[in-house]
C-alpha cells in the first residue's frame, strides 16, 4: 500500500471535537522529539504533511489525516516533554488516554520508541498501558541509522520473551522499515473496516 491521496481533516484537542468515527484510524504515539512528524512524513511521501519542529512538543493537539479514501492517520501530542507547563503535563496523559480509550474507530496504535538510546520509562509505562487495555499495537524503533547494531540486538533479545505484538525499527532518513510498516498497517486495516470499541 503507498498513500496516493493524502488529506488534512482537521484537528482535535478533545474526543468531543474529532471527525466522525466513520473510517478505522492508525494513531501514532510517542516521546516528544522521538521523530515522529518526520516518519509520518516519509510513510506517506509528502515533506511537510506533519509539522517537523527542532522544538519538542511542538504538535498539542490530534491531528486527522485521510489516506486514500480508506483511513485515519492520527498524529497524537508527544509525552514526556519536561518543559511544559505543570498544568500541561498534568493533563496531557488524560487527553491521550481519552481518545485512546474512548475512540470506537481505533484500529491500532503505532508506538515510537528511540532505537538510537535506552529504554525510557514514559516508553514502557505507555506500552504497558495500551497492552494492558489490549488495544493492538506497533511497537517502532525510530532513528535505527544512529543506532549500534547491538543496542538493536539487545531490543530484539528483550522483544522476544514480551508479547507478540510487531516490532519493527525504521530510519526517516534512510526509509528503512517503511514498506514493512505499511504492510503491517494495511493487514491491521484489514480485519479493521468495521470499527469497534478498544477493551478498556
Amino acid at each position: 500500500m503507498k498513500a496516493i491521496q493524502v488529506e488534512f481533516i482537521g484537528s482535535a484537542t478533545s474526543v468531543a471535537a474529532c471527525p466522525k468515527p466513520l473510517l478505522p484510524e492508525v494513531a501514532f504515539a510517542g516521546r516528544s522529539n522521538v521523530g515522529k512528524s518526520s516518519l509520518i512524513n516519509r510513510l506517506v511521501r509528502r515533506k511537510a504533511m506533519a509539522k517537523v519542529s527542532s522544538t519538542p512538543g511542538k504538535t498539542r493537539t490530534l491531528n486527522f489525516f485521510r489516506v486514500n479514501g480508506r483511513f485515519h492517520l492520527v498524529d497524537l501530542p508527544g509525552y514526556g516533554y519536561a518543559r511544559r507547563s505543570k498544568e500541561e503535563r498534568g493533563q496531557w496523559p488524560i487527553f491521550i488516554e481519552s481518545y485512546l480509550r474512548s475512540r470506537k474507530n481505533l484500529a491500532c496504535v503505532v508506538l515510537l520508541m528511540d532505537a538510537s538510546i535506552p529504554p525510557v520509562r514514559s516508553d514502557e509505562e505507555m506500552e504497558a498501558w495500551l497492552l494492558h487495555h489490549r488495544i493492538r499495537l506497533i511497537r517502532v524503533f525510530t532513528k535505527s541509522d544512529k543506532a549500534r547494531q547491538a543496542d538493536i540486538a539487545g531490543r530484539i533479545k528483550t522483544l522476544k520473551s514480551g508479547d507478540d505484538s510487531l516490532s519493527l525499527f525504521v530510519s526517516s532518513r534512510t526509509g528503512r522499515g517503511m514498506d514493512e510498516l505499511w504492510k503491517a498497517i494495511q493487514a491491521i486495516l484489514a480485519t479493521a473496516d468495521t470499527p469497534t470499541s478498544p477493551a478498556g
